[in-house]
């Protein structure tokens, strides 16, 4: 299975690099190759091309529309980093800092436009419904940002509400790219919407798992450690601890609060996580959303089924 997975990465890379994108100006183009070429373990096109090998065998015929879940993607992470102020991605610097906050922007565009270009090689007969359903998916990626920025300027936020923001801002693109992969493989209507259902599962817990590295995962993660405390932000930790503190008002005025030294807040907020049981919490509810995702791919028929399954208990191994 591991040759498999990564004889699939290979292609996908391969096509990351045969993108054919202009020269000049390179402060346009430049940025675009960088982030596509620091990294990442292509997650989206693999879901679509282990969805799509449930029904056929050959991925060369699809690899492009594939490829524009990856430059959305990384689209997206662009333009969230900005919004962030995030200095690294992947263990570098982020495109707006290599360059500007400008320049970022202005690339993130031309991956958006590139990732339509893709997604144009559909199948004639498929391209009207693929491109309906990325659209919506495109739409609810952005509403479920702007819901992430609204918190911003709210004291807290329920569970339930960061849940609500972190399926579309996340969940729903791997969905996508599973029932994608399904739809172009022919699947029936019915296994693909089950696939969708896998994916948002799967990226619920890919969320929460993500939040809980940004804090505990030390400096090999590839961000700034306790990024989401230094900047406020509201990640399932804080909601959780939230709903768990019998002192709200206190927890909230500290993590609130600015401070030059951000690394003692860091400390004293991970203290606070630690007494209420934050991070078990929340171990709890990835492995919920685990349960449910594999509970739903184990209804489909296919006698590939288990090459899935093996792919989503390696990513698991991968990002824990």
């Amino acid at each position: 299975m591991r040759k498999e997975i990564n004889q699939l990465l290979e292609r996908i890379n391969k096509g990351l690099e045969e993108l054919e994108l202009p020269n000049s100006p390179s402060n346009l183009y430049d940025p675009i190759n960088y982030i596509l070429n620091i990294g990442g373990k292509r997650v989206r096109p693999m879901l679509a091309m282990l969805a799509y090998q449930l029904y056929k065998e050959d991925v060369d015929t699809v690899i492009l529309p594939f490829l524009a879940l990856e430059v959305f993607h990384n689209f997206t992470l662009v333009h969230d980093d900005i919004m962030d102020e995030a200095p690294l991605r992947r263990g570098n610097e982020t495109v707006h800092k290599k360059w500007d906050d400008n320049i970022a922007i202005l690339s993130g565009d031309v991956m958006m436009v590139k990732a339509y270009e893709l997604l144009s090689h559909t199948p004639k007969e498929m391209l009207a419904n693929v491109l309906t359903k990325f659209n919506k998916c495109a739409q609810e990626v952005c509403e479920g940002q702007q819901k992430d920025m609204d918190f911003e300027n709210l004291p807290s936020v329920t569970v339930e509400e960061y849940l609500d923001m972190i399926r579309q801002k996340t969940a729903v693109l791997l969905g996508f790219s599973l029932e994608m992969g399904a739809i172009l493989g022919g699947a029936p209507k019915k296994e693909s919407d089950k696939l969708y259902e896998v994916g948002v599962n799967l990226g619920l817990a890919f969320q929460l798992q993500d939040d809980l590295l940004d804090l505990y995962g030390g400096d090999n993660f590839g961000k700034q450690v306790g990024g989401d405390v230094i900047n406020k932000k509201k990640s399932i930790l804080i909601t959780k601890a939230l709903e768990l503190s019998s002192s709200k008002n206190e927890l909230l005025k500290i993590y609130n609060s600015t401070t030059e030294n951000q690394q003692h807040k860091v400390s004293v907020i991970t203290a606070a996580f630690d007494e209420l049981g934050v991070r078990e919490n929340v171990k709890n509810m990835i492995s919920a959303h685990e349960k449910e995702g594999n509970e739903k791919l184990r209804q489909l028929s296919s006698p590939k089924l288990g090459e899935l399954l093996n792919y989503f208990k390696l990513l698991k191994t991968r990002i824990r």
